[in-house]
Order: C-alpha cells, then structure tokens, then sequence
C-alpha cells in the first residue's frame, strides 16, 4: 500500500530567494516563458525524477525549479562549484548535491558520488523531486546526447528501499530556447506523460540491467520527441542557419505555423528538420550543392556585417535615415533608462569574453551576475536609498520603473544594431556584394522549395 509522504518545507530565506530570483529571470531576463504539459506533473508527495535535454547550463534547472514552486526540488551539479565552503553550504540547502567526474575531480573522487546517490535516493522516498541531465554534461547545440543510467539507479534504488510499494516516477522534459545567448528572448518548458516504474518492479528484481536500459530508451525517445532534435551533425551548422533565417519563418507559415509563437515555432522547426535530413538521405549530391551555397551565403553576410532579415525588408537609404532620426528623438530615453540600468549590460561585457570559454555558459553568467552584482546595485541600493532620502513613494516608483527602463535600453541597443547594419546595406561599396548575396539566397530558396515540396 503506497503511502503519504511529506517532503521538507523551504525555509524562509529560501522562499524569498526564489521570488527574488524568479523576478531577475521572468521578470527582466527572459521576454516570454511557455510552460506545456503542467498538467503531467505529478503532485507534490510523489516521488518523481524529472528528465530532461541539457543544452543552456544554469538556465535549464533554474526554469524548472522556478516553475515547479509547489515542492522541494533536488538537483545534481558539477562538484566543482561546491568547493567554497560558504557556496557549498548554500547550494545544498537550494537542493544541489555534488557530481564527482573522473575527467575533472580524479579517479579518487568518484567514490564520492554514492553518498551523493544515497542522498538524491533519500529524497525520493521522503516524496521530494528529483531533476536530472542524464547526458552529464550539456551539449553546444540542438542535439540529444547519449544518456546513462544514474537516474534509473537512483530511481530503482529508492523503490527498493520502500519496499517496492511506492511507485516512482519518471517525468520526460524539455527545456527550448529562441536564442540561447541573448537577453529578451523566449523560452519554452514542455512535460511528457510521466512513466511509472512500478510495471518494471519485478523484472527489476531479476535483471536490473536489462530493464534500467529498456526504461532509458524509452524516456530518451520521449525527450527527443518533445525537443528539436538535429542528428544531422555535418550538416548541423547549415541545417540551424536556415531554420532562423527567413526560410524558416516562410515554412512555418505555408504550414498553418506561428513563427513568432515559440510552442508553435518549435513544432515547425521539428517537421523542417526532418524534411531536412530525409531530403539529404534521397537527393545527397543536390543537397550537399544546395548546403555548400547555404555556408558560402553564411560567410558572406557575416563578413559584411548584416543579418538575413535586411533581404527581407529590402530596406533603402530611406529607412536607414528612419532608423537614425529615430535613435536620435529616442537617445534622451535612452540616456534616462542606461544610466540606472547600465551594469545589467557592462559587467557582462567586460568579463564575459575573458571567463567564458564555453559559449553555453554565457546566459547563466548572465543571470548570475544580475542576481547577485546587477540588480542589487542597480535596484535593490537605489531603491533603499530613496526609500530612505526621498521616501516610500519616491523608492515603490523606481521600483516599478526599472523593468521597463531595463527594456527600453536593451531595446535601443538591439534598434542600434539594425540600424549599423541597415546602413551596411545600403552602402554603394557594398552594394554588388549585396547583390550576389541576393541571387544566392534566391537560388538556395528555390531549389529547396523544390525539393521539400
């Protein structure tokens, strides 16, 4: 007979935290967040490993657990950033335990990860949830990795120890993201139906091997089908192009698609991408032709300094003036909102290129600049400050102001940007370079309009 658990309340300090950090990440970080399938998640008490694609770091685990605000999640994180004694004691009381890996704590650390197992395990049987990354480690691109089987030792381990009368539960996710580096951009959290692992209880017992790698590849096919997968990995580069570019707002759109609406654009991006790689398998020589334009056509743009929209608009000297006179009636704006606001854009500049060395850290960087140096010297000091010299009507206006001051000035660089590369353009220098780009781009559509169709 299954029983009621009761998982471990948060503290205060941890409730706040979480409030405090859901506003750095809803509130000014990300434009837009869809959750789909909430519906599929377990209730609180039950014990559950949510499983999901690892391709944005901190961004990844950090969606989830501000969405899933109901219950007390646990996490598995490199061991390295448990090093701190003040970080390590603070991580495990959000939830995170330590991952030891043979490539980076040494052989003599790896020992270390049964007490991490053991702890995961425990808070299973009190009914907590569980979230891990089976890949371990995330990837560079919109691509699915191999999965080990550390969650199904986990998860089999913990219904042994209630006896197998506990049912445990294994919950397929997806975390997707419109831009995986930029602020002001969309992202989506899908769940799947969850798979019960009691069905598999007494094969368990007898070959638990055999069965941890039949529940693996199912879960692994169910996040596949729930995220936008590329296998083509030589053709990767070039398949991604063309999604973002105008091609694949034209596809979603021909397809009953809403390629401003990231659920659907997702949905539309996953149908291109088999389109894609089926149509590299039947027509290979057309299609490696076709690929080898899409890089050239890549290159070119990229060395002249424009994005693929400004083929779209077509804009003339005209709009380019537009744009400048626009900059200019707005920069007082501008001034009024960076001023408040400018750490949120310069720390992250100064130190990014310097400490980042893997690309997929970048939004976590990010965000953990903003919420521990950005925000509180751009929002938290100023709002107590003017709480205290002005007054509390003077400090809750500030308050309500700097989301929207932060959006202004992250938009006025974003209209700058256009407008450096609308002028680019519409240079006379470049003007026969935009031209064979044109044709290029031209002939790339219509050959694979012919073959897609």
């Amino acid at each position: 007979m299954e029983q009621t658990r009761t998982p471990r309340d948060h503290s205060f300090l941890l409730k706040a935290f979480r409030i405090y950090l859901q506003y750095v990440n809803s509130g000014l970080y990300f434009r837009k967040e869809h959750i789909i399938g909430l519906e599929n998640v377990p209730v609180d008490g039950t014990p559950c490993v949510v499983v999901s694609n690892h391709q944005n770091c901190l961004n990844d685990p950090l969606c989830v657990c501000l969405k899933l605000t109901d219950r007390r999640m646990n996490f598995i994180a490199r061991a390295n950033v448990f090093k701190n004694p003040v970080f390590n004691k603070a991580l495990r009381a959000m939830g995170l335990l330590p991952a030891y890996r043979m490539s980076h704590e040494g052989f003599s650390a790896i020992n270390k990860n049964r007490s991490t197992m053991d702890a995961a395990g425990q808070a299973l049987t009190d009914g907590e949830t569980l979230m891990l990354y089976p890949e371990a480690d995330h990837q560079d691109k919109r691509w699915l990795g191999t999965f080990k089987l550390g969650y199904l030792r986990i998860a089999f381990e913990a219904a042994e120890k209630m006896n197998f009368e506990q049912d445990v539960m294994i919950l397929p996710s997806c975390n997707h993201y419109s831009n995986y580096f930029h602020a002001r951009t969309d992202m989506l959290i899908k769940f799947d139906r969850p798979v019960s692992l009691k069905p598999y209880y007494e094969r368990y017992k007898e070959s638990p091997r055999e069965v941890m790698v039949e529940v693996n590849e199912l879960i692994r096919s169910k996040i596949q089908a729930l995220m936008l997968h590329v296998d083509d990995l030589e053709h990767y580069d070039q398949i991604d192009f063309l999604r973002e570019t105008e091609y694949g707002r034209l596809y979603a759109r021909r397809n009953g698609f809403k390629p401003n609406y990231l659920p659907s654009r997702l949905l539309s991006d996953q149908q291109f991408v088999d389109k894609m790689q089926r149509a590299t398998a039947e027509h290979p020589e057309e299609m490696e032709r076709i690929y080898d334009d899409v890089k050239e056509y890549a290159l070119g743009i990229k060395h002249l300094g424009i994005r693929d929209w400004l083929f779209r608009h077509n804009p003339g000297i005209e709009a380019a003036i537009l744009r400048g006179l626009g900059l200019i009636v707005l920069l007082p704006l501008f001034i009024v909102s960076i001023i408040p606001t400018c750490l949120m854009f310069i720390i992250p500049e100064l130190f990014i290129r310097k400490l980042i060395k893997d690309n997929m850290f970048i939004s976590s960087f990010n965000i953990g600049v903003s919420a521990f140096i950005s925000v509180p010297i751009c929002l938290i000091i100023p709002v107590v400050l003017l709480w205290v010299f002005a007054g509390f009507w003077w400090a809750l206006g500030y308050f309500l102001a700097f989301p929207a001051m932060f959006i202004l000035a992250w938009n006025y660089m974003r209209l700058f940007l256009k407008f450096v590369g609308s002028c680019r353009f519409v240079w006379p220098k470049n003007k026969s370079r935009i031209k064979t780009l044109r044709e290029l781009r031209t002939s790339i559509y219509e050959r694979l309009d012919a073959i897609l169709k």
